[in-house]
């Protein structure tokens, strides 16, 4: 099932009979919810209906290729399609599953006001860590994303994307991705989004499986540190995997994540979720 929000962006679906829960999933930057067809379906094989919605400038969302507007648009997005999503399903936990750019989405919305029916969440390798950029960055990326908001800023090495070939041939072919450089407003979107992260997440309680590739180049493991320090959260599990790239669940070990992955929402499938703010 297909179809879109009231801002316009695209979303899909790949529901399930009598569903033990749903899982939103949340893409990450320059790439759609499209790639996540076979992860939706292992999560429909262990009963769990799945959605996803591509972000502004992203997929068959409009927009400039590639930027995202805001973080806020995005974040605007999953709240609606979590909504969607408990609304179909209305007596199941919703979990948020997201990646990379979709790690830092998913966290900036659970971290401010998620559905009730919320339960967890897995993060996968957060776009949180800005050691890269120096001051002098810090200062211009609001000017730039201001004056020049499409201007391309960040070439990303895609084959570190994964160690399987066929997953970077894929990617590279894929005419819904973007493969330009980052442009100016997402990099600076992203920029101002990670350093207010460690605050936000002193008032986030809920369950949380942090995802991580040991060998990821595009997103050192300090990033899910980040979140394993400053998160409120008494259930915290942490799964590193090493010699893994950027996307554990495209790498040749896939089957072995997604089935962990499994594992840990079958584990936090409640009806009530626990408080979110501390």
């Amino acid at each position: 099932m297909e179809g879109t929000l009231d801002s316009g962006q695209y979303w899909q679906g790949w529901p399930v009979d009598a569903p033990v829960g749903v899982v939103v999933l949340v893409h990450g930057v320059h790439e759609h919810g499209g790639r996540y067809a076979h992860v939706a379906a292992r999560l429909n094989e262990a009963g769990y209906a799945s959605y996803t919605v591509d972000h502004p400038g992203h997929g068959r969302s409009p927009g400039k290729r590639g930027n995202i507007e805001s973080v806020d648009a995005a974040v605007a997005g999953v709240a609606a399609l979590v909504a969607k999503a408990a609304d179909l399903h209305p007596d199941v936990p919703v979990f948020v599953y997201g990646h990379s750019l979709g790690g830092l989405i998913s966290l900036t919305y659970l971290t401010g006001d998620p559905h009730p029916r919320v339960a967890g969440a897995v993060i996968s390798a957060p776009a949180l860590d800005t050691s890269a950029s120096n001051a002098v960055q810090r200062v211009f990326a609001p000017v730039l994303s201001r004056i020049l908001p499409d201007v391309g800023v960040l070439a990303l090495d895609v084959e570190a994307v994964s160690r399987d070939p066929k997953v970077v041939a894929d990617y590279r072919a894929d005419p819904l991705n973007h493969n330009g450089k980052i442009v100016a407003r997402t990099g600076a979107e992203i920029l101002a989004a990670a350093t207010a992260m460690p605050a936000r997440l002193r008032g986030l309680t809920l369950p949380l499986l942090l995802v991580h590739g040991g060998d990821d180049r595009l997103m050192p493991v300090a990033a899910t540190d980040l979140v394993r320090t400053h998160a409120a959260s008494p259930d915290i599990t942490v799964r590193v995997w090493d010699g893994l790239y950027h996307e554990p669940h495209n790498e040749p070990e896939k089957a072995e994540v997604l089935s962990e992955i499994v594992a840990w929402l079958d584990a936090h499938r409640v009806t009530d979720a626990p408080s979110r703010q501390g």
